[in-house]
């Protein structure tokens, strides 16, 4: 599928737990969130925007330094977006994900990641304009690069079909 606005096509993309994605052309890009978080970021000025998909707050250890956690993932995106010829400034934040799953864990992971991600953003400077965080339900996300709208679907169960690529004419 592919969305035409202002005469740009947008291409579909789906984004994988532990990826980053800042999208050289007006992109629309989902994501399947349980305990994971995503950071949706906009630079306002250049209508540029990025995102990430992290499931652990954080690692200290340098060999595991991916974007798989949530303090290299949002610095990660953060940069590449500051790279790409962003100003602080011009940034906006989305927070997504987050949810507890009681059926796998009595800690809430989700919780930690959102934490983290909210502590980078003030320490960076970056406004979070929006968000949908917590609770018990997964979400299915789908963000248009070019424009910063994101749409929210919740659910009470992940189900296979709710990822990319879909079966059964999904």
């Amino acid at each position: 599928m592919a969305i035409e606005s202002n005469n740009l096509i947008a291409a579909d993309y789906f984004l994988e737990p532990g990826h980053i994605l800042l999208a050289a052309t007006p992109t629309i890009i989902s994501t399947v969130l349980g305990s994971c978080v995503s950071i949706c970021i906009f630079d306002k000025k250049q209508k540029v925007g990025g995102i990430n998909h992290f499931q652990y707050p954080y690692t200290r250890k340098k060999k595991e330094s991916t974007a798989k956690y949530g303090n290299v993932a949002a610095i990660t995106l953060i940069r590449m977006m500051v790279n790409n010829g962003s100003k602080i400034k011009n940034l906006e934040a989305q927070l997504f994900g987050g949810a507890l799953n009681r059926e796998i864990s009595s800690t809430s992971i989700g919780l930690e990641n959102i934490i983290i991600a909210r502590k980078i953003l003030a320490k960076e400077r970056i406004r979070i304009v929006s968000e949908d965080v917590g609770g018990e339900k997964g979400r299915k996300i789908v963000f248009n690069t070019g424009t910063n709208e994101i749409a929210v679907m919740k659910v009470e169960k992940l189900r296979a079909r709710d990822w990319y690529p879909y079966k059964n004419d999904r």
